[in-house]
């Protein structure tokens, strides 16, 4: 599973040929989600609410470049590195 990001110990991850809807995956310590590209809800898991609230920022800036690296995993290319948080 390609890592796109890293900030603040917050890993963001896409699996390759991954189901819908479109998302990624979060890692923080010993926590683990899902966050659907889209709304930004949390599908699987939980983090804790001040990780959220920093991938929720970060997720809002990159929204058409996490768009751009599901189809790209879903057609088992490489996705590019996102910028992480300032």
């Amino acid at each position: 599973m390609p890592e796109i990001s890293r900030f603040y110990g917050i890993i963001i991850k896409m699996y390759f040929s991954d189901h819908n809807p479109p998302h990624f995956h979060v890692e923080y310590n010993d926590y683990k989600a899902e966050v659907e590209i889209e709304s930004l809800d949390i599908k699987n898991g939980n983090i804790p609410k001040r990780v959220y609230m920093l991938v929720e920022e970060w997720a809002l800036k990159h929204k058409d470049e996490l768009k751009r690296n599901w189809e790209l995993t879903k057609s088992n290319q490489l996705p590019i590195k996102i910028e992480p948080l300032d």
